[in-house]
Order: structure tokens, then sequence, then C-alpha cells
């Protein structure tokens, strides 16, 4: 599989601002859950890498999960229809859960995501958003990293087809379509 027809753009976040929110949320989240301990439950492939920044940030004994949705594929537009590919080892029931997302786009995962952790009985469930696209439905989300346009942007996790997840950035892609 080639890499996919565009060009990086310009740089969203820098590194250095990723590095310091993504502190500030682990100082947040450590003050809000200071006599609990929290279980991360990381949205794969895109939040991984701010899901391990972040767990090292919160000051807390946390414990991690994954679970892998399907909404993209190798696309730059969302299918529409969500779909688990992996779901939870850990039974969440009683537990104080933080939904670890890299990004909410239209908030149709989210949405989704949240019902459905929500119908497994956890004691609490926050959402933890590294971004939020301009527009999107995030009332759900406590914990913010960055507001950003409504660009396609890679980097840090997030992808366009498998490629620029290794970037230590935000940045825009822009398709040659």
């Amino acid at each position: 599989m080639g890499v996919p027809a565009g060009k990086l753009g310009k740089t969203v976040i820098g590194a250095e601002e990723l590095a310091a929110r993504v502190q500030a949320l682990g100082r947040q989240i450590t003050e809000d859950y200071h006599d609990r301990q929290p279980l991360l439950v990381g949205v794969l492939k895109g939040a991984f890498i701010f899901m391990s920044d972040l767990g090292r940030e919160i000051n807390r004994p946390v414990e991690f999960d994954f679970m892998a949705v399907s909404s993209y594929g190798d696309s730059t537009e969302s299918s529409g229809v969500v779909r688990i590919v992996k779901d939870l080892e850990t039974d969440i029931r009683d537990r104080d859960v933080i939904l670890v997302e890299d990004i909410v786009d239209s908030g149709l995962t989210l949405r989704y995501l949240r019902q459905l952790l929500e119908d497994r009985g956890p004691t609490s469930l926050e959402v933890c958003a590294l971004l939020v696209r301009e527009g999107a439905r995030s009332d759900d989300v406590k914990y913010v990293g960055f507001p950003i346009p409504p660009d396609f942007v890679v980097g840090y996790g997030l992808d366009v087809a498998q490629h620029y997840r290794e970037l230590d950035s935000i940045r825009v892609f822009e398709s040659a379509e």
C-alpha cells in the first residue's frame, strides 16, 4: 500500500503545544480522580499515542484497555457507519471509565461508543478527546485538548490510510483528489 495521494500542509498544533496540553489534561484528571483509579479506554488506532502520553501525566494509578472501531477505512471522510473491530477485555461494571478519543469529528462514533459503554454499567463515564472539530457535537466531552478547524489532519496518532501517525505534531493533510 503506497502513500496516499496528497501532501502534508501547515502545522496546526506543534509538538511543544501538544505536550503542554497533555500535561495540563493529566493534572486535571489527577485532581478529578484524586481518590479513584480510572480505567482509560483508548480508541484504536488514532488515540494510542495520546493515551500513552496522557497516562504518564496522570499522577494516580490508572489501568488501560482498548477498543478499535471503524468509520473511515482508508478514506478522509467518515462512512457514517460505526463498527466494533476490537472490544474491551476489561469488565467496566462499577468502574470509573475515561474514554480517550483522538478526534471528535461529527460526534457519531463518540455517541455510539458512549451508549455502548454506558449500557455496561460503569460508575462513571467521561470522555477525553485530543481534538474536537469545530461544529462537532462535543457536549459529552469533559476533557478537550484542542478545538480544530474542518481541515483533515494527521500526526500524533491520526492517519490517512495508515500513514503519518508517527508525526510529533498535528498537520493538515491536503488530498490530491
